[in-house]
């Protein structure tokens, strides 16, 4: 766990882990009477293990410190159903970085990156910080809008910096949200050249002479056809996962998920509220649940139960961002990844992705 710390990070650690100890007992200390520490007292001055878990959210490699956001406390239970995406990243990003070994035994390299998109509150981010949480790795993210610059070379220097500091800090997820900002395909017409040199830094940092050991690229997306098909190819987003819509299974965890913390009236019905709010995305769900508890504050502010009919009428102002013709535009959109990997797609793609 402390990938990437270097001599002054761990004694920055130690120290950081003996003042929680310290903190933990000077309130029982008498100090005004001037009176010498009991005996009982001194015995309980041992640095523990949980005493160095806890410094380790204050204490972060120095390395890392421009550029390093800090792991997301999201466990894979904090992610309603998805069963079958869930798999997928634990073996392309989960079993390369704790369980290396068996790639080698088995004579394969594993999956250099992992492309996730979906129609927008799908759970795509989400994702992404559970896998980081359960890899136990370092997480960087990259918001792909940040990185383009209008001053030439800055924005391929930035790509080649987060490289580098991966490396420095591995074994690192790299996270890049809304990668087709960043890196859209290059026969569009631009009046820039700034994404073009984007993309060519990215494929370089990818197939280079330097070996990606104990890194791993996600990158999220709601427009998989605007990302430059050189990406798609297998051996830099080896697996391209879609996150789906919803379905009855799923919604029924995500509700569940979401009103675990909520008081509720006996008569609030989950399995009616899962009949009802088909085509609803996992953002939309939560957005229901949050509308229900403020009804319920609009009409008693010292209410403690948040009763069903503020379901009802939350579900009338919170309706579905996912349409048919949307989720079936996504399941085409797979189906084309499926046959013709890194073909450029010919037919002129739909308006209407998120």
């Amino acid at each position: 766990v402390t990938h990437g710390f270097v001599g002054a990070d761990l004694a920055a650690l130690a120290k950081e882990a003996a003042m929680i100890v310290l903190r933990r007992i000077i309130p029982n200390l008498n100090l005004e009477e001037n009176e010498a520490i009991p005996e009982k007292v001194l015995e309980k001055l041992q640095l523990t293990h949980e005493d160095f878990k806890e410094a380790l959210k204050v204490v972060r490699p120095s390395a890392m410190r421009e550029v390093l956001v800090e792991v997301p406390n999201v466990k894979w239970d904090d992610v309603g159903g998805l069963k079958d995406v869930k798999q997928e990243l634990i073996e392309a990003v989960e079993w390369p970085l704790k369980h290396g070994e068996v790639f080698s035994r088995m004579g394969v390299k594993p999956p250099k990156g992992v492309l996730i998109y979906g129609a927008p509150g799908t759970g795509k981010t989400l994702l992404a910080k559970a896998v980081a949480t359960e890899s136990e790795a370092n997480f960087i993210l990259v918001k792909g809008p940040e990185l383009l610059s209008k001053w030439v070379g800055e924005s391929e220097r930035a790509v080649r910096k987060i490289f580098e500091k991966a490396r420095q800090t591995a074994p690192t997820i790299l996270f890049f949200d809304e990668i087709d900002a960043m890196a859209h395909r290059r026969n569009n017409n631009s009046d820039s050249h700034a994404n073009e040199r984007v993309v060519n830094q990215l494929l370089t940092e990818m197939d280079g002479l330097q070996e990606l050991n104990d890194i791993v690229i996600i990158a999220a997306t709601n427009r998989p056809d605007m990302i430059d098909t050189a990406l798609l190819r297998p051996g830099r987003f080896d697996r391209i996962v879609l996150t789906p819509v919803p379905d009855a299974i799923t919604r029924e965890a995500i509700f569940k998920i979401h009103i675990k913390n909520m008081s509720l009236a006996k008569d609030v019905n989950v399995k009616k509220l899962v009949e009802k709010t088909e085509n609803y995305a996992g953002s939309d769900i939560e957005s229901v649940c949050r509308e229900a508890a403020i009804l319920a504050l609009r009409v008693d502010l010292k209410a403690k139960f948040v009763e069903m009919r503020f379901f009802e009428q939350a579900l009338d102002k919170v309706g579905p961002s996912i349409t048919k013709e949307i989720e079936e535009a996504y399941i085409k959109l797979k189906d084309q990844f499926t046959k013709a990997r890194g073909k450029s797609m010919q037919e002129e793609k739909p308006a209407y992705y998120g």
